[in-house]
């Protein structure tokens, strides 16, 4: 089922939005040479816990009764997504490290009040869902890295261009492709974007790669849609493979992997980055 949202809780995602994009840009400051995982987590479940809201991606089900261990996902070099920062792993110089969060916001019953926030009937903390991510470059990176980098970033943005009502999901998704294609990087299609808002995940899938015109899941957007936009750009070959611990996302030929995501709002004349 795909979920419209109202104008009001829409409202309500772009104040979570807003609030996360602070944390994510405090947290790419902490990324240098020595660092540890368990720093980045420590300090986005505590920025997160002081606005009043949830990670939500901690102990979030990952199938076979596997539970994702951190709030944040520290996706590094070849580590498409879901690489956890716990346990602690230390970031090297020449790394590249994607950080994507999700939070639930807000989960108080005082802040709700303030906020004059609508009660999200779908969760029991009554907070609104919202998800992004960035790839950073930590010190002295090679130019292929930079190019990598620059170029998954802007599938993203030309992504979001796309998004209007009467527009489909493959407008979004050909945008994405081709700009990737164009410099010769694989575009992950076992990994998709999604609905988000009400859960951390919903329908639907918000794909980065053409499927079939006439496919259901070719999904006309229309206004009151919020989506998460994720491309996720492998320096070489698209395929993906699963680590041994059960959910982290690598590359099967161990090229760097690059990851950008906003959760965006479809309006009436277009589109509203939540996350900005």
């Amino acid at each position: 089922m795909i979920y419209i949202k109202t104008k009001e809780e829409i409202r309500i995602i772009k104040e979570g939005g807003k609030r996360l994009a602070i944390i994510l840009r405090r947290l790419v400051k902490e990324l240098k040479p020595g660092v540890s995982t368990a720093h980045i987590e420590e300090i986005f479940e505590q920025s997160v816990r002081e606005i009043g809201g949830l990670p939500a991606f901690k102990n979030y089900p990952m199938g076979d009764g596997i539970f994702f261990p951190s709030g944040v996902c520290v996706s590094i070099n070849n580590e498409v997504v879901h690489g956890a920062a716990l346990p602690e792993r230390i970031i090297k110089e020449g790394d590249i490290v994607d950080l994507d969060i999700g939070m639930e916001w807000p989960v108080s019953p005082e802040l709700q009040k303030k906020f004059k926030a609508p009660i999200n009937k779908h969760s029991k903390n009554g907070g609104f869902y919202t998800d992004m991510c960035t790839t950073v470059s930590v010190g002295r990176v090679s130019k292929e890295a930079k190019k990598l980098l620059r170029v998954a970033e802007e599938c993203l943005r030309r992504g979001i261009k796309m998004v209007k009502p009467g527009r489909t999901l493959n407008d979004i998704a050909r945008a994405i492709q081709y700009y990737a294609e164009d410099h010769g990087y694989g575009v992950v299609r076992d990994l998709v974007g999604h609905g988000v808002g009400y859960y951390a995940h919903e329908k639907p899938d918000v794909v980065n790669f053409e499927i079939d015109e006439d496919s259901e899941e070719n999904v006309v957007l229309q206004p009151g849609m919020v989506i998460a936009i994720e491309p996720m750009i492998n320096m070489g070959d698209w395929r993906v493979k699963i680590d041994d611990n059960g959910y982290t996302i690598l590359t099967m030929d161990d090229s760097l992997s690059a990851h950008f995501e906003h959760t965006v709002a479809v309006t009436g004349h277009g589109v509203e980055i939540l996350t900005k």
